[in-house]
């Protein structure tokens, strides 16, 4: 019999305290489980994901699901994150909107959505809501922890903020900061949200959202997400094959179907307010805020660390993922890197599915035992599509 995945729900005993000031009074993590904890609660791995994300990383939701997670190819019995060894979470951020506190959620004081007066969270308290989850599971020891883009800040962050509580981090196309185009592109995709007349200053009906003003943020973020040589491979100059919305110049390359189609997907199951925020948090996040110094802040690491760039991202470019591994390095930890050599930028790591399984299985292999000579991955490149 098919088993589905169930979302479950995690209620933070008391007001979660919030790294820019101020608190959260009240905070709700929607999470799901694979697998089974080990007596000794020492086989859990953490999973955290993008931008637009949720907390289903993997199985169906239900008959109707044919899709399976995001990171289904990944997750699952004799799969490279091994549920039949490990025990798998994944959580919603807080601040996102499938299911954990975000600023669709209502507050307690006002009984209605807190929309704007939400107050800004940070990478720093994501992951904070997510030790608390952890260790209401009895877990005081993370196996891996492991995400892409700003999932993978959460991952280093991780593994900087709790060295005691992380055995490995896994962290794909992710550094300690993003650079000024990466912000600009998110201001941008904001300022379209914030554009559209249906915002209302975020105070917003329930389903009378900006959803022209967050398609056009998604149209603008699949861009960045891809590169040159893989919107030509793709889309090239094909006329429109699948027409999605009227336009008074038309649709006459595919590339703009599939753009309009992006978008109004994302406006049906994602809050425009949680996008704003979210975005904001990935700017934000500078893994030395609260440090004296970059040496400060990474010599706190204690994990095996493996950072992954991708060769065609420009998000995240991969000197700046292996300055990170070389930083780690040069202070005397565990750290290696290597090179994920594909055409789909940023989102390889949700596409690249032959070289993510290889990636992950040589890492996972690496931390069982805690023990062996030079890994093969940081002189290796992995040419895939």
């Amino acid at each position: 019999m098919q088993q589905y995945s169930e979302k479950k729900y995690f209620h933070l005993p008391e007001p979660l305290p919030l790294w820019r000031g101020g608190a959260l009074e009240t905070v709700t993590l929607a999470y799901e489980t694979w697998g089974e904890l080990s007596p000794d609660r020492d086989n859990a791995i953490l999973v955290l994901h993008a931008l637009t994300g949720d907390s289903h990383a993997a199985g169906r939701r239900g008959p109707e699901d044919t899709k399976g997670g995001w990171w289904d190819p990944l997750i699952g019995p004799g799969r490279a994150f091994d549920t039949d060894r490990y025990f798998v979470i994944c959580s919603n951020v807080i601040g996102g909107c499938q299911g954990s506190t975000g600023p669709a959620s209502i507050g307690l004081s006002t009984g209605r959505p807190y929309a704007l007066s939400f107050p800004q969270v940070t990478i720093q308290d994501m992951v904070r809501a997510q030790r608390a989850l952890v260790t209401s599971l009895g877990i005081e020891k993370l196996a891996c922890v492991t995400g892409g883009s700003i999932g993978g800040q959460q991952a280093l962050e991780w593994a900087i903020r709790y060295p005691d509580a992380v055995e490995g981090a896994l962290i794909f196309g992710a550094s300690e900061r993003i650079g000024p185009q990466a912000i600009g592109f998110n201001a941008i995709g904001r300022g379209a949200i914030m554009l559209d007349p249906a915002w209302m200053q975020g105070a917003y009906e329930p389903e009378q959202g900006p959803d022209v003003g967050l398609g056009l943020a998604r149209k603008i973020a699949m861009i960045t997400y891809q590169s040159q040589e893989s919107m030509w491979a793709r889309f090239g100059r094909e006329p429109v094959s699948r027409p999605v919305a009227p336009s008074p110049f038309g649709q006459e390359f595919d590339v703009e179907s599939y753009l309009e189609y992006q978008g109004v997907s994302l406006a049906r199951r994602f809050d425009a307010n949680s996008y704003l925020y979210l975005t904001r948090a990935m700017d934000l996040y500078d893994a030395v805020e609260g440090f004296e110094s970059e040496e400060d802040a990474l010599s706190r690491v204690r994990a095996r660390t493996m950072h992954v760039g991708i060769s065609s991202d420009w998000l995240y470019p991969a000197a700046d993922v292996q300055a990170t591994a070389q930083k780690l390095r040069a202070l005397g930890k565990e750290s290696r890197y290597c090179e994920l050599e594909s055409i789909h930028g940023h989102d390889a790591f949700l596409k690249e599915w032959e070289a993510m399984i290889r990636i992950v299985r040589e890492y996972i292999s690496e931390l069982e035992p805690r023990a062996g000579g030079e890994s093969g991955c940081t002189r290796m490149r992995w040419s895939v599509g």
